[in-house]
């Protein structure tokens, strides 16, 4: 059978039969499981590469049941609660993250229409004309349980850990907002399948008068509001350099330091589809969503039928890819640095960025994607520029000792430099007097 390329669109959805309905939840919610522990198993091998060393590679095929093996293990340890937690919200914190993180999966498109037992449908559980604003509301309140966890065990490197979640949440959600509205302004819809229909037209690159086609994908066009929308998320899935409410090596496990057993087990399962979750928001919005790459598009059929899936799910492993190699790169950043980050340095340049994709867009007799991929080249030759440019090699700084022996003649004088002080002369003399009468005494009082 021939499948042909066809964009779901608001109205193709809530005509699907209640097993059909059924079934792309269950999907939903096998693929976040399944993130988990496929997730662990990934982080564990890449940051091994990285470091040189094998990894999990015992249980099972390549370590594959590894984390399976993890799971059960922490399946049946001790449930331990705290005796000062509040027993209800210490309860259900872990299972507020995990539900919302699974949620977001519900308006993210997987593919186009296809045919699943005769019916046509599109590869996704729903879409609503403000899906992204769902999606937003999904990750903000994610961060209830980990604030929620924090606050009910009773413990200070908790609520340290709740703390910085609620601030991080705060500083990282306005950036990626702000990233959010260029692609509202160019698309035109805040629908997640319409935004993916609007990144399918090939952009024609007008250059010395000869048109050359180019993709459409908004991480092209949007540049700065890609790179600012994917640090944003590092930050508000809480991976590093972000991790700064679990913070190991300052809060113990920061607002996990009191769960165990299934509920740390749910915390780990929320951080991990967050992740998986973040990475398909972010190839939907920027990376033309479940649409193949060039030079693949070449293919007629490679927007048609199940195919979509195998590029979608390529993406999204991509950007898995680099969030772990963030963890096995970067140091975590102080707190300091963090929220000057978030505030100083990404909110001033998406303002400025709206401002200057406003202006594009309000310009006559040109093409706007024209103009937006003129500006996001621009852009990139200018990161370009300032990462390679040369600079000038600090002269080297001469040691301590050789500033002692280039000190001019009649300075103020110097102490000693492993700092022992000479005895003043006052103590000479008392040693002196106490000297004959020690050595009349013999060795032992010597030795006292």
């Amino acid at each position: 059978m021939i499948y042909l390329a066809q964009d779901p669109t608001l109205a193709d959805f809530g005509k699907d039969p209640w097993w059909l309905v059924v079934g792309k939840v269950l999907f939903a919610f096998v693929l976040a499981v399944l993130a988990t522990l496929l997730g662990v198993w990934f982080e564990r091998r890449v940051v091994a590469r990285m470091a040189v060393r094998p990894g999990p590679n015992q249980v099972g095929p390549l370590g594959l049941l590894q984390t399976l093996a993890d799971g059960l293990k922490m399946a049946f340890k001790e449930d331990i609660l705290p005796r000062t937690a509040d027993k209800v919200v210490y309860f259900f914190a872990p299972t507020i993250s995990v539900i919302c993180a699974v949620t977001a999966l519900s308006v993210v498109p997987f593919g186009p229409m296809v045919s699943i037992f005769g019916h046509w449908t599109p590869l996704q559980v729903t879409d609503v004309s403000v899906a992204v604003l769902v999606l937003l509301a999904c990750s903000s309140m994610g961060i209830y349980g980990i604030v929620l966890g924090g606050w009910a065990s009773g413990s200070t490197y908790p609520l340290l850990g709740g703390l910085r979640s609620s601030a991080q949440m705060i500083s990282y959600e306005v950036a990626m907002g702000l990233s959010i509205v260029a692609v509202f302004m160019t698309a035109g819809t805040m629908s997640t399948s319409g935004i993916v229909a609007a990144q399918g037209d090939a952009t024609q690159l007008t250059v010395f008068g000869t048109d050359i086609p180019a993709p459409g994908w908004y991480a092209i066009l949007l540049l700065p509001s890609f790179i600012i929308f994917f640090i944003a998320t590092v930050g508000e899935t809480n991976r590093a350099p972000f991790d700064l409410p679990e913070a190991e090596s300052e809060l113990v496990a920061g607002f996990m330091t009191e769960y165990s057993s299934l509920k740390f087990a749910l915390f780990m399962l929320s951080e991990y589809v967050s992740m998986v979750t973040m990475s398909a928001v972010t190839t939907t919005l920027f990376l033309g969503g479940w649409r193949a790459p060039w030079p693949i598009t070449l293919w007629e059929g490679a927007n048609s039928g199940w195919w979509p899936l195998l590029w979608f799910f390529g993406k999204v492993i991509t950007l898995v890819f680099v969030f772990v190699w963030l963890r096995g790169t970067l140091p975590r950043l102080r707190y300091d640095q963090f929220m000057r980050l978030g505030w100083k340095v990404l909110l001033p340049i998406n303002l400025v960025w709206i401002l200057v994709l406003s202006g594009l867009r309000s310009i006559d007799h040109f093409d706007t994607r024209s103009r937006l991929l003129w500006t996001a080249i621009g852009a990139g030759v200018l990161l370009l520029a300032t990462l390679f440019w040369p600079s000038r090699k600090p002269q080297p700084q001469p040691s301590l000792q050789e500033r002692v022996n280039n000190r001019p003649h009649g300075s103020f004088p110097l102490p000693p430099m492993d700092l022992q002080v000479p005895p003043s002369p006052r103590t000479r003399r008392v040693v002196a007097e106490r000297e004959p009468a020690n050595i009349a005494a013999g060795p032992e009082s010597r030795e006292v």
